[in-house]
């Protein structure tokens, strides 16, 4: 990947080193800091901001930071039907890693969607309510399997809910006109938002974190 500047600035090399420690799990604060071994390249953290917002469409670490996988199901109505929307929550960062729509709730699905989130983000602990179904795709995958906490719990059902209104809202307005809904409109749907949610959780995320940083806003 080539990236090219207008105005050179700032050298290439340490925008993309500060680029690298932020992805990495670096504040913006703590990574305009490290900065200081370029003693001619000072940079403040809103620099730092913006050289992020320049180059997020690049995709430059497009694998995700995982520290667990939080799974649950929840039903939801499409049409006069009613079907089964998988989640899967990662737990530091709030962020939706994969979903999945299906007619039938068991152990062959629950594994054909942990498969999914293993090929693309590698082995983790799964946190689930305790569906048999889980224990036993768990079991086939060889990953650790344990009950979610009441704070998981929490965050899980929030987003369940927070997804669960809004695809049937979508659905309310957008109706598959087919005698046999194939579930493609609200699944390229829900593909389409989780992006837009997570970009958002994100950026509210970054937002308090640097307040908290700051010393101007503390949570209870």
């Amino acid at each position: 990947m080539k990236i090219r500047f207008e105005r050179n600035k700032t050298a290439t090399v340490i925008v993309m080193y500060s680029l690298y420690l932020y992805f990495l799990g670096l504040s913006l604060r703590n990574t305009s800091k490290a900065l200081i071994i370029f003693k001619d390249e000072k940079r403040s953290y809103v620099s730092v901001w913006n050289w992020i917002q320049r180059f997020d469409s690049y995709n430059i670490y497009k694998r995700k930071r995982v520290s667990a996988f939080i799974i649950d199901e929840i039903v939801i109505q499409i049409g006069s039907q009613h079907f089964w929307l998988w989640f899967c929550i990662e737990p530091v960062h709030s962020s939706v890693l994969g979903i999945y729509i299906s007619e039938e709730r068991n152990m062959l699905i629950a594994e054909k969607f942990i498969r999914s989130l293993v090929d693309k983000y590698g082995k983790h602990t799964v946190y689930t309510d305790g569906g048999t179904w889980y224990d036993e795709a768990c079991n086939v995958l060889r990953l650790k399997h344990y009950l979610h906490s009441p704070f998981q719990k929490s965050l899980m059902e929030r987003v369940n809910q927070y997804f669960k209104d809004r695809t049937e809202s979508f659905d309310d307005y957008y109706p598959c006109m087919q005698d046999e809904c194939n579930l493609f409109h609200a699944y390229n749907w829900i593909q389409f938002f989780v992006p837009m949610y997570n970009d958002t959780t994100s950026k509210k995320n970054n937002f308090i974190n640097e307040l908290n940083e700051g010393g101007k806003f503390i949570l209870n």
